[in-house]
């Protein structure tokens, strides 16, 4: 086998790796939009937590092929996308 194939099949990967990673995405979106309405409560927002949350909404998300799981993906994005439209529009998002 060349060096060709071995590098082809390295780029093939396991084929539910593109799903695991969405999901962590995912439930990295949910981490922080928890660690915003802590931070909310508290009184204690940081501009830190803001970019974390841009920072993840920003990520490249893969295609997992399950219609149900998309949705789901989709409502936790829109649920983050609100949170930082209404953080933008009381100035706390910079």
């Amino acid at each position: 086998m060349g060096v060709e194939a071995l590098l082809a099949l390295q780029d093939v990967g396991d084929p539910l790796e593109g799903r695991r990673r969405t999901v962590r995405r995912a439930s990295r979106l949910l981490d922080v939009l928890e660690d915003l309405k802590i931070a909310l409560i508290d009184g204690v927002l940081t501009p830190d937590k803001v970019r974390a949350l841009v920072k993840t909404l920003g990520e490249k998300r893969e295609s997992t092929g399950d219609p149900i799981l998309e949705t789901v993906l989709d409502e936790i994005e829109t649920r983050a996308a609100v949170e930082l439209a209404k953080l933008e529009v009381n100035g706390l998002a910079s």
